[in-house]
């Protein structure tokens, strides 16, 4: 479709048509993209499950790891990871590898046109896009217990909460609202909302609120015009961004985008969808709007405009694909080709009802790494020893009493993070895995000590698992109490 040779000053777009519906629903979007006179030097790669099935575990092979590194952008169908076996989610791996730190989903209704309960609805769910629990670093502790690690980092808060303000400015939308869960993790979502109670001084001109993220999400699901841009954490923000996708009309309408400052990558939302693949009945909207993202993101605004507004122009006249409600239950419903061909038979026409839309040609934005801070001054003043234990907690304490020596001492014992030991109640259920909190009584101590106190329980039998060092920055404690305490 498109002659690499007649693109010479054009930027490149790595392109992937995927698994299961993903090469229909590519085809559908590079057609109408082409239409519209989109100016790209494509070169496409091949990913997902054919790469796992050859044994590259991360579902890409190293000459497409070199196809992306060179690229503008990376124009990506949707694909398939196998499960089991090991097999590691592409789409975080790409987004972390490449830094593409910022993850941006409009989500928009389409009343009367497609159906939906919030009419009013128009907001940009901006998540964090490459740390929280998508670090994907799990472990198997005991028998019992399986842990995995929530890394959330100053430098990822700063970058993503100022990205967020500065799309908020760039798109003309007056507020940002912040979802954490800083009432239960004190440490790491607290870390996110004052980052962005900082950085929101700078941005006077922009409403601010924060809510916690469970009554935040419920309140998008009941009155989504109360919110407008709204940026939050990894997991937080893939659970809320499918929940309005949905509500606005359809998960299949939602097209993303993946913010880099080297190159950024644009998909649907949605999977897939192995089960309806070859069947030419897949919607290629997501992907499509997410090719109009791209368009923008690279400076052709214009074919940005012209596509979007053919496809408001496709939906308003009830052209729609089977899997979109209307809401008087009218409209040609077509195939995922038919789709394609008449958007591209609207190009150059805008919504007679529905807004049309216009995009600035400079949308791309340029956020500055945030300044390293001067390191804090940090003190070890106690450890986290976990243990493997199966009888109760008082016995355990027995026996960790034993072990003490130098300045530590044992304080507290937690299982599953409620306090069991001193003064635990039967009621508490405890599993074989215990956290064995040993301080000093004041000052720091010697990362020799902690070595010393592992020492004695190897030589007493107690199986401990790990080691958590226990400390303050500038004073302040660098760990919480534990439930209870």
């Amino acid at each position: 479709m498109y002659d690499s040779a007649a693109f010479d000053e054009s930027p490149v777009v790595a392109v992937a048509h995927g698994d299961g519906i993903g090469p229909e629903i590519m085809a559908a979007a590079l057609q109408v993209l082409d239409a519209a006179g989109a100016r790209m030097t494509v070169r496409t790669l091949e990913i997902g499950e054919k790469l796992y099935r050859q044994g590259h575990t991360a579902g890409i092979s190293p000459e497409g790891w070199e196809t992306l590194r060179t690229a503008r952008a990376f124009f990506k169908a949707p694909i398939t990871t196998p499960q089991g076996g090991g097999m590691k989610s592409l789409n975080v791996t790409i987004r972390k590898t490449l830094g593409l730190y910022a993850n941006v989903r409009p989500c928009s209704a389409y009343s009367p046109y497609v159906a939906t309960k919030h009419p009013d609805m128009d907001l940009v769910i901006i998540r964090e896009n490459e740390e929280d629990l998508y670090a994907g670093i799990e472990h198997r502790q005991t028998d019992e217990v399986y842990q995995c690690l929530k890394l959330v980092s100053r430098p990822g808060c700063e970058r993503i909460v100022r990205y967020a303000f500065e799309y908020a400015r760039a798109n003309r939308r007056t507020k940002v609202s912040c979802f954490t869960k800083d009432n239960i993790m004190k440490l790491t979502d607290g870390l996110f909302h004052q980052v962005f109670n900082e950085i929101g001084e700078e941005y006077p001109d922009i409403e601010q609120d924060h809510w916690i993220v469970d009554i935040g999400t419920a309140r998008l699901a009941t009155r989504p015009q109360d919110f407008d841009v709204i940026v939050t954490t990894n997991l937080y923000g893939d659970i809320i961004s499918d929940v309005a996708a949905e509500i606005a009309g359809s998960v299949g309408l939602a097209g993303s985008a993946n913010i880099g400052r080297q190159v950024s990558m644009f998909e649907a939302i949605h999977g897939s969808a192995p089960l309806i693949a070859g069947q030419d009945i897949a919607n290629p909207s997501g992907l499509l709007l997410a090719g109009v993202m791209m368009m923008n993101h690279l400076g052709q605004s214009d074919v940005a405009e012209r596509v979007h507004n053919a496809w408001l122009r496709t939906v308003e006249d009830g052209v729609h694909t089977g899997d979109v409600g209307v809401e008087d239950g009218s409209g040609e419903a077509v195939g995922t080709r038919a789709f394609a061909q008449a958007v591209i038979d609207r190009l150059g026409q805008e919504p007679r009802k529905l807004t049309p839309v216009r995009y600035d040609s400079n949308a791309s934005l340029e956020i500055a790494p945030e300044p390293r801070r001067e390191p804090a001054d940090r003190q070890t003043v106690g450890v986290d020893l976990f243990v493997q234990w199966r009888g109760g907690a008082d016995d355990l304490a027995a026996r960790l009493k034993g072990i003490e020596g130098g300045p530590l001492e044992l304080k507290m014992i937690t299982n599953r993070g409620v306090k069991v030991w001193p003064g635990g109640i039967p009621e508490t259920f405890c599993t074989d895995h215990w956290r064995c909190r040993f301080m000093n009584g004041g000052g720091s101590i010697d990362l020799n000590e902690i070595v010393a106190l592992s020492s004695r329980a190897v030589t007493a039998g107690i199986e401990f698992i790990k080691t958590e060092h226990l400390c303050t920055f500038d004073g302040e404690a660098g760990f919480t109490l534990g439930q209870g305490q």
